[in-house]
């Protein structure tokens, strides 16, 4: 018979996880494989990993995980995955914005031979109009930026063949943008069109601050055009630079050196000074990532971890 798992990432989210699990085993029951359920907690700072332990007491099909620490959604992802043995694994966050009823539709589609099926939010219920602007706008960058084709309005919902798991197993780099390395991996992919509802309780982790520095980790993994454009803004610049030079020494062999342009020679310095500071800092964000990676350390610490005790 086939297998499934079913990785639920979560930090701090103990008030809805007992309805998240609810609503999933009524789905896992009504499927024709074996079916699992994996919690990782990523070092919540509340009762959620208790909440966890409650739930496998509850459902021997319920296994879960404790990492040492909070190392990042991301890094829990894969800790996540790299503890799924089945055929496949369904990706899905317990904050109950992706419906577990999708979970069918995946599997159908897996049976045609699709190896990996996601998600595609059709609409962002619960969102700000700015919040749902500005994820637009980051899925539209990457779509131009990246060589590999991230598909846009797309989370991390979706289900991964068993040699879609082993091949990521193989990508152990440290800054990791999983919905690109999703992507990266290739094989036969499908799109499920559906409605994002809004999140079931408590708050979400992702503030502005967090998500600007995730949508740089995302260009910074897959596209080197920032290194392109500082490159191409500072041969600009210089060439601007070189023709204002030429003005200036004509200027002076024509009508001689008054001691004038003080406000064209600050502008000059401040805007060369901004366009050298702007390259330092992206080639700033590419070193410190190349500094994270040299240094070899694990992708993450598990402190607990308690599998099924019982049959699917």
């Amino acid at each position: 018979m086939q297998t499934l798992t079913v990785v639920v990432p979560a930090y701090n989210e103990s008030e809805g996880l007992r309805d998240f699990h609810a609503r999933l085993a009524k789905v896992l029951d009504g499927l024709d494989l074996a079916s699992d359920v994996l919690y990782v907690d990523d070092g919540s700072r509340d009762d959620t990993y208790a909440v966890m332990c409650a739930l496998r007491e509850q459902d021997p099909r319920v296994s879960t995980l404790k990492l040492a620490r909070n190392f990042g959604k991301e890094l829990a992802l894969t800790a996540g995955l790299d503890h799924v043995t089945a055929d496949a694994a369904i990706v899905i966050d317990a904050d109950l914005q992706d419906p577990p009823e999708l979970i069918p539709a995946f599997v159908q589609h897996w049976r045609e031979g699709y190896d990996v099926v996601y998600g595609t939010r059709a609409s962002r219920a619960g969102e700000t109009r700015f919040k749902k602007a500005t994820a637009s706008a980051f899925y539209r960058v990457m779509e131009k930026l990246s060589q590999t084709p991230i598909p846009r309005d797309t989370g991390d919902f979706r289900l991964l063949s068993r040699r879609a798991l082993d091949a990521l197993k193989q990508v152990r780099e440290r800054q990791r943008f999983m919905k690109g390395l999703f992507t990266w991996v290739g094989y036969r992919q499908l799109p499920v069109v559906y409605h994002r509802d809004p999140r079931h309780a408590g708050e979400t982790k992702w503030n502005y601050w967090r998500l600007w520095n995730f949508a740089i980790d995302g260009i910074t993994s897959f596209s080197g055009a920032p290194l392109k454009l500082a490159t191409y803004i500072g041969l600009a610049t210089a060439a601007l630079a070189f023709v204002f030079g030429l003005w200036v020494l004509g200027k002076a062999l024509v009508f001689g050196d008054p001691v004038r342009g003080y406000p064209s020679l600050m502008v000059v310095v401040l805007l060369l000074g901004g366009v050298q500071l702007v390259a330092l800092g992206v080639i700033g964000e590419y070193l410190g990532r190349l500094y994270v990676e040299s240094k070899q350390r694990p992708l993450y610490l598990v402190d607990e971890y308690h599998p099924p005790h019982g049959g699917g």
